[in-house]
């Protein structure tokens, strides 16, 4: 399956799943992660598409919404329960390489940050972790 699927998933472990609304995923690695997430043993739920985070725009510096891919609750190694905010990111839209001249990729990359930023600073109010996973997490062999 292509990083560009569709579709929405359905989970085998529906009381670990706590979103509104059925979730859907927009590629292939998004459904791996909800995968990882409906069958770990640690996760003790989830949800997709959950929040709303309001930040300013970089380019027109007006107010606009972010909605981050997933809020995961989890056993870490050590037993602790952890709270954290998920976004599935190609690792080329997470980051700027000094070898991408590419003006869009950078474009999308400092749009990527200021959802990120206001992120980090929601998530840290609230008690939460955030996590931008890459196809370098995902498929880490």
């Amino acid at each position: 399956m292509g990083k560009w699927a569709q579709g929405i998933f359905t989970p085998k472990n529906p009381k670990k799943y706590v979103g509104n609304h059925s979730p859907r995923y927009r590629s292939g690695w998004e459904l791996t992660f909800m995968t990882f997430c409906d069958s770990n043993d640690n996760i003790l739920y989830w949800a997709s598409e959950a929040l709303r985070i309001p930040y300013k725009h970089p380019l027109t510096g007006k107010p606009t919404i972010y909605v981050p891919d997933f809020f995961v609750v989890y056993k870490n190694k050590y037993g602790k329960q952890v709270a954290e905010v998920v976004e599935i990111k190609p690792k080329k839209q997470s980051i700027i390489e000094s070898k991408v001249s590419n003006v869009k990729d950078r474009i999308v990359v400092a749009i990527n940050h200021a959802k990120w930023a206001a992120c980090s600073a929601y998530c840290k109010h609230q008690g939460y972790t955030f996590r931008v996973v890459t196809e370098d997490d995902l498929f880490r062999k």
